[in-house]
């Protein structure tokens, strides 16, 4: 992680091409070791952990996106690179509370600083060590889903949006959820949708690109705006989260209010796979105890 923030130090945007190579040539690595592979041989070795400090680095608010494959430091990270440290690693940068709160959100006693191969060894199977690896990707791949649907246009997130509600089974096909869909923006519903195929109930839904967390004042509106259909559900979509007085709100109203944050939404979004794709599949086999039995 150090090596990339003192190329970032100067201000400028970087891209990861840059990185490899001028890390590559730090390291003195040959061609060799630049092109080994993964186990899964989807990806050289040292491509990925650039990659991984990057989003570890971004993650914590040091480095910022500023286009496919570029980047540049933050102001944060000229604070950070000010204080001269020795080294950058994921213990140092749980000093940031982006960073710490994306760690806690894997649910896991996983170590600050990863340990070596015999110390995990002796305190996991390698079953445990599959599922951690498993919950750090998916937590990764949340945060990089969130910056991603923060940066396209309102049309594209509407789109999104109605992708994973017909993927969660309402409104039955595409096409049909889409004839049920209005914009009704001007009295604070962005759109509604049947709650089955058979259109038994309707759902109105507001979805909102933020980056700042959304208050009960809000909500308010909203549920103002749902009264005027007198309608009894409604779902509030944002990028952003929601404070608790918001929560606390929808907790009292007899009226059925769901709030998916920005993270619950990239976790629906993997659930569903809008959006994602499918990387590497591996299958884990045991002993077929039945057929030694029969033997």
């Amino acid at each position: 992680m150090l090596p990339i923030m003192k190329i970032a130090e100067d201000g400028e945007e970087h891209t990861s091409r840059e990185l490899r190579q001028r890390i590559g040539e730090q390291l003195s690595l040959t061609d060799e070791e630049r092109k080994e592979l993964l186990p899964s041989g989807t990806q050289p070795v040292f491509t990925n952990r650039i990659a991984w400090a990057r989003t570890h680095l971004a993650m914590a608010g040091l480095l910022e996106s500023t286009g496919k494959g570029r980047f540049r430091i933050t102001q944060r990270g000229k604070e950070a690179m000010a204080s001269n440290p020795s080294t950058i690693n994921m213990r140092f940068l749980v000093q940031f509370p982006e960073y710490a709160e994306a760690r806690s959100r894997a649910k896991t006693d996983v170590p600050a600083e990863p340990p070596t191969h015999a110390a995990v060894s002796e305190v996991a199977s390698p079953q445990e060590r599959i599922e951690l690896a498993f919950r750090e990707l998916n937590n990764n791949l949340t945060t990089e889903i969130r910056a991603k649907v923060a940066s396209i246009d309102p049309f594209q997130f509407e789109q999104l949006v109605l992708d994973l509600l017909v993927k969660m089974g309402y409104g039955g096909s595409k096409k049909e959820a889409a004839q049920v869909t209005q914009k009704t923006a001007d009295e604070g519903i962005d759109g509604l949708i049947n709650e089955d195929r058979l259109g038994l109930d309707v759902i109105y839904i507001q979805a909102k690109r933020w980056k700042h967390n959304i208050g009960r004042p809000e909500i308010q509106n909203f549920v103002g705006a749902l009264a005027g259909k007198k309608a009894a559900k409604g779902i509030f979509i944002s990028t952003s989260e929601f404070h608790d007085n918001a929560r606390e709100y929808v907790a009292g109203l007899h009226q059925k209010i769901i709030l998916i944050g920005g993270s619950r939404l990239a976790e629906l979004m993997i659930e569903h796979n809008i959006g994602v794709a499918e990387e590497h599949a591996y299958s884990l086999r045991k002993i077929d105890s039945d057929y030694f039995d029969e033997a």
